[in-house]
C-alpha cells in the first residue's frame, strides 16, 4: 500500500513540475481563412497545420517561452515570441502577402530569382492587388500603379497606350509568359481579355531593357505572367455589372489529361451597349464595345522537370463611338458620323526546355492581327504578323551566372494608308550575352549586350550595366545603366483618322531613335515593435533620347511630315512607393511620381503634350472579420498636362487642371468559395468637359462640310466658325465616364 501511495505522489508531483497547455488560434489574409497553413513552435518539434476553415490547434505544449512561427506560400512569414503557462493561449494571426521583397521575378535578368537578388528592380502586381478596383482588362487597372497611366488618344473610339514614366505607348513593350505578343498597333489589345483569375502576377520594369528584349523595350515593359495550370483553381467565374449597363464575365476551368497534361481554359466576355451622352454634344461618351477573348495553356510533366507549355488566345472586338443616331448601315459613309473598329487578333506562345544536361530553353511566339476600322468615311484597313523566336542557355561558372541567346523576329505590316505603298517585311535577327557575377552576398554585377541587325538600320548595338548592392537582409541599392533603340514604326490605328486626308512625307532615310538611360533605386523594409511592416521603394531616373521620329502637322495642313528630330528628347523624374501592414490587417500602399518629358530643338524646350508632371496613387484596405467583409479605397491623382489645341483661337484650356479618379469597394466573403462585391467608381464625379466650353471639335459637323479654308488649307474663321475649327476628337486627357456604381460575384473551386 505504502508503494501505491508513494507512486501515486510522485505522479502528482511530476505533473505538478511539467504542466502543459494548448495553443490554438485562426490563420487568415485579407482574402478570408487560409486553410493549410502551417504553425510551429521554434526549439520544439510541435506545430500543426490549419483546417479548411483557418483553425489550428497545438495540444500537450510544456511551459516556457518560445517563438511561435506562422508561413504560408506566397505570404510573408510571421513570428511571435510567447509565453505558456498551464492557461490554454489563442493567438490568431493575419498574414500578409509580401509584395515587397519576396517574389520571384523573371523580367528584368530573363531569369527566374528572388526579387532581392535582382539586379534589375522590378515591380510585382498580384491578382489581390487588382481586385481592389475591379476592371474589364488590365489596361484599366494599371491606373492604380505608380508611374504607369493608360492614355485615352481619341474621345470618340477611345484608342488608348501606356505610359510608362511618361513615355508614350511606342516605347512600351508588352508580354505574355515572357513572350512579346504587341506590337505598334496598340498596347491595348495585349492587355485586354486575359482573366484576372488566370494571373499569376504582373511584373512591370520601369527605363530601358532592349539590351534583352529588343525594340520596343524603351520605355519599359509589362509582363504578364499567367498560371501554371496545375496551380490554378479547378474552376472559376468571376462576373459584374455597372450602372451604366456594362457587362464582364471571367470564367475557366482546368483538366487534367491523363498523367503528362494539364489544360487550363478562361474566357473573357465584356459588353457595352447602352449610349450616354451626359456632355450633350451628341456624340457617344464612352465607346460601345462588344469583346471576346479565349485563352487556352497546356503544361507537359516530362522528365527531371524540364519545362514544356503551350498557350494560345483568340481576341475579337467589335466597338464604336460616334453620334449618339449612328447605326452600322452608315459605317464609312458621310451622312452620320462614328468610328467603327474590328479586331481579330490571335497569339501562340511556348517554351521548350531542351532535353540535355544544359539548361537551354527554345521559345517562340506568333501573333496575327487583322484590323478593320472607319473614321467617319476614311478606311484603316491593316495586317500585322509577328514571328518571334529565341534560345537561351543559362549556365553558371563559379560566381559567374551566365545567359546567352539567339533570336529572331519577322515582322509583317501592311495597311491601306497613303504612307505604305508596300508592305514592310523585314526579319531582323539578334545575338545577347549577360552575365551577373556575384562577389559576395552584398555585392553583385551584372554586365549585357545584344546586337541586332535590321536590313533597313544596319548594325545596332545596345550595351547594358546594373549593379546591386544589398547593406542588409532588408535593403537594397541598385544602379543600372545602358542604351536602347527603337525602329522606325509609324503606324498606330489612329494614324488613319489624323492623316486620312494628308499627304505623308518622309524628309529623309529614318533612323532608328536611341536612347541612354541611368536609374538608382533604392528598397528598404522594415519592422516595428508593433509588428507593422513598413517598406519603400524609391527610384531617380534620367533618359536621353537621340534620333527622335517625331510627326509635324504644323507646317503644312496638307501634310504630315515624318522626321528624325533635329536636337533631343529627356525624360527625368523621382518616383517613390510605400507599403505599410498593420498588425490589425489595416494594409495602405501609395505612390508618387515627380517626371519632366520634354524636347529641345533649336536650343528651344518644350514639355512633351499629355504628360503629367507628377501623379499619385494609392490603395487602403481593411477587413472587418466579424462580418466578413473587407472595404478597399483605391485612387489617383494627375497633375496639369499639356493639351493639344488646334489653333491660337482654340478656346478651349491649353492645360487641364489637376484630376483625380477614387473609388470605393466591399467584398463580403462569408460563404465558402463565394465572394459577393460591390461599390462605386469615380466617387467625385470628374470628367474632363468641366470647365471646357466643349471638348469635340466642330462635334456639330464632323465631316467639316461649313469649314472654310484659306488657298494654303488652313481653316478661316466664320461666323458659323469664329474659332477657325476642324473636327478634332484628339482631345482628352481623362475618361468621360462619371460616377457609378456596380456589383459582382467570384466563385473559386479549388
Amino acid at each position: 500500500m505504502f508503494r501505491v501511495f508513494t507512486l501515486i505522489f510522485m505522479i502528482h508531483t511530476a505533473a505538478l513540475f511539467s504542466q502543459t497547455s494548448t495553443i490554438s488560434g485562426l490563420i487568415t489574409s485579407n482574402d478570408g481563412p487560409l486553410p493549410f497553413a502551417n504553425v510551429y513552435l521554434s526549439d520544439s518539434k510541435q506545430g500543426a497545420a490549419t483546417d479548411k476553415n483557418g483553425f489550428y490547434t497545438i495540444v500537450n505544449v510544456k511551459e516556457g517561452s518560445y517563438t511561435i512561427f506562422v508561413s504560408f506560400s506566397g505570404y510573408g512569414t510571421v513570428k511571435k515570441k510567447i509565453n505558456v503557462t498551464n492557461t490554454p493561449l489563442k493567438i490568431n494571426f493575419n498574414l500578409k502577402e509580401d509584395n515587397s521583397l519576396e517574389e520571384i521575378v523573371v523580367t528584368g535578368t530573363l531569369k527566374a530569382v528572388s526579387r532581392l537578388e535582382s539586379p534589375v528592380p522590378v515591380e510585382v502586381y498580384t491578382p489581390t492587388f487588382f481586385k481592389r478596383n475591379p476592371t474589364p482588362n488590365i489596361f484599366e487597372a494599371l491606373q492604380n500603379v505608380n508611374g504607369v497611366r493608360p492614355q485615352l488618344n481619341c474621345n470618340v473610339c477611345n484608342t488608348g497606350d501606356i505610359h510608362i514614366n511618361g513615355l508614350e505607348g511606342p516605347y512600351t513593350m508588352v508580354l505574355i509568359d515572357g513572350m512579346p505578343i504587341v506590337s505598334g498597333l496598340s498596347t491595348v489589345y495585349g492587355l485586354s481579355g486575359i482573366p484576372n483569375s488566370l494571373i499569376e502576377q504582373v511584373e512591370i520594369v520601369k527605363g530601358p531593357a532592349s539590351s534583352l528584349y529588343g525594340s520596343e523595350a524603351v520605355g519599359g515593359l509589362i509582363n504578364i505572367i499567367t498560371k501554371i495550370p496545375e496551380n490554378a483553381p479547378q474552376f472559376f467565374f468571376d462576373g459584374n455589372a455597372s450602372s451604366w449597363g456594362e457587362i464582364n464575365a471571367d470564367f475557366g476551368f482546368k483538366s487534367k489529361l491523363g498523367k503528362k497534361a494539364t489544360m487550363l481554359f478562361g474566357a473573357n466576355y465584356f459588353n457595352y451597349s447602352n449610349p450616354i451622352d451626359n456632355n450633350d454634344d451628341n456624340f457617344t461618351d464612352v465607346t460601345l464595345q462588344d469583346r471576346i477573348s479565349l485563352f487556352q495553356k497546356w503544361d507537359f510533366k516530362r522528365k527531371d522537370d524540364r519545362v514544356f507549355s503551350i498557350a494560345g488566345r483568340y481576341f475579337y472586338e467589335d466597338r464604336w463611338g460616334g453620334e449618339m443616331d449612328w447605326n452600322k448601315s452608315y459605317r464609312g459613309g458621310n451622312e452620320v458620323y462614328g468610328e467603327s473598329i474590328y479586331t481579330s487578333r490571335f497569339e501562340v506562345l511556348s517554351k521548350y526546355q531542351l532535353p540535355i544536361k544544359e539548361k537551354m530553353m527554345l521559345s517562340f511566339s506568333y501573333t496575327d492581327h487583322d484590323q478593320n476600322s472607319v473614321y467617319g468615311d476614311v478606311a484603316y484597313l491593316a495586317q500585322q504578323r509577328i514571328g518571334f523566336g529565341q534560345l537561351t542557355w543559362d549556365k553558371k561558372l563559379n560566381n559567374h551566372d551566365i545567359l546567352m541567346g539567339v533570336a529572331a523576329r519577322y515582322n509583317y505590316y501592311n495597311d491601306n494608308t497613303p504612307a505604305t505603298n508596300k508592305a514592310d517585311e523585314v526579319t531582323i535577327p539578334s545575338l545577347f550575352l549577360q552575365d551577373e557575377i556575384a562577389f559576395n552576398k552584398k555585392h553583385t554585377l551584372l554586365l549585357g549586350a545584344r546586337y541586332d541587325y535590321d536590313s533597313r538600320h544596319g548594325n545596332i548595338f545596345t550595351p547594358r550595366l546594373a549593379y546591386r548592392f544589398k547593406p542588409s537582409e532588408e535593403a537594397i541599392i541598385r544602379l543600372n545603366a545602358g542604351t536602347g533603340f527603337r525602329v522606325v514604326n509609324l503606324f498606330t490605328e489612329e494614324h488613319a483618322a489624323l492623316t486620312g486626308s494628308r499627304e505623308v512625307i518622309i524628309t529623309e532615310d529614318l533612323k532608328p531613335e536611341r536612347s541612354y538611360n541611368v536609374n538608382l533605386n533604392f528598397l528598404q523594409k522594415f519592422y516595428t515593435k508593433n509588428d507593422i511592416i513598413f517598406s519603400v521603394d524609391a527610384s531617380a531616373w534620367y533618359t536621353h533620347f537621340t534620333n527622335l521620329i517625331l510627326p509635324d502637322y504644323d507646317s503644312n495642313p496638307n501634310e504630315i511630315i515624318y522626321s528624325n528630330l533635329d536636337g533631343h528628347a529627356t525624360t527625368k523624374g523621382l518616383s517613390a512607393n510605400v507599403d505599410a501592414v498593420f498588425s490589425n490587417g489595416l494594409k495602405v500602399m501609395a505612390g508618387v511620381t515627380f517626371q519632366e518629358v520634354s524636347k529641345t530643338e533649336n536650343n528651344i524646350k518644350t514639355n512633351q503634350i499629355l504628360t503629367e508632371k507628377f501623379t499619385g496613387t494609392w490603395s487602403i484596405s481593411y477587413k472587418f472579420f466579424k462580418p466578413n467583409i473587407i472595404v478597399d479605397y483605391t485612387g489617383n491623382i494627375y497633375g496639369p498636362m499639356r493639351l493639344p489645341l488646334l489653333s491660337d483661337l482654340d478656346p478651349r484650356n491649353e492645360y487641364s487642371p489637376a484630376w483625380s479618379i477614387q473609388n470605393i469597394q466591399f467584398t463580403y466573403d462569408g460563404f465558402k468559395n463565394i465572394e459577393l462585391y460591390g461599390g462605386v467608381k469615380n466617387l467625385l464625379n470628374w470628367t474632363p468637359n468641366k470647365g471646357n466650353p466643349f471638348i469635340i471639335a466642330r462635334a456639330n459637323d464632323p465631316f467639316d462640310k461649313n469649314v472654310q479654308f484659306d488657298p494654303n488649307g488652313n481653316a478661316v474663321a466664320t461666323a458659323d466658325n469664329p474659332y477657325a475649327l476642324t473636327f478634332d476628337p484628339a482631345y482628352v486627357y481623362a475618361p468621360n465616364q462619371g460616377i457609378r456604381g456596380f456589383f459582382g460575384l467570384r466563385y473559386l473551386l479549388h
